[in-house]
């Protein structure tokens, strides 16, 4: 079993960073995959980053050139810098991970941290 616990959420003005950090715990040994979701009201959860256990990254389109996901392995922190915020990055934004080898979602999930970013 693995735990997921986000930080880092809250309000933020536009054009302003914020950095979440999500610490893993529990049967962490080799988390393949590591991510980023997020579900503003409304709308469907979304992928907004991924990154491998070798460092491969994907972004969202809607994120690329502002968001940057990171990982610590020694720490078993993946990481969400997001700069350049827009009031449409307000959502909840949840931490996934999987320990399978190619996965290209999350099997272990956080209990999400809203971000409200205003214009």
């Amino acid at each position: 079993q693995v735990w997921l616990a986000e930080s880092g959420g809250g309000l933020v003005q536009a054009g302003r960073p914020l950095r979440l950090p999500c610490v893993a715990s529990g049967s962490t040994f080799v988390l393949n995959f590591m991510a980023w979701y997020r579900q503003a009201p409304g709308k469907q959860r979304e992928l907004a980053a991924a990154i491998t256990s070798g460092g491969s990254t994907n972004y969202a389109d809607s994120v690329k050139g502002r968001f940057t996901i990171s990982r610590n392995n020694t720490k078993n922190t993946v990481y969400l810098q997001m700069n350049s915020l827009k009031p449409e990055d307000t959502a909840v934004y949840y931490c996934a991970a999987s320990r399978r080898r190619g996965a290209t979602t999350g099997d272990y999930w956080g209990q999400g941290t809203q971000v409200t970013v205003s214009s």
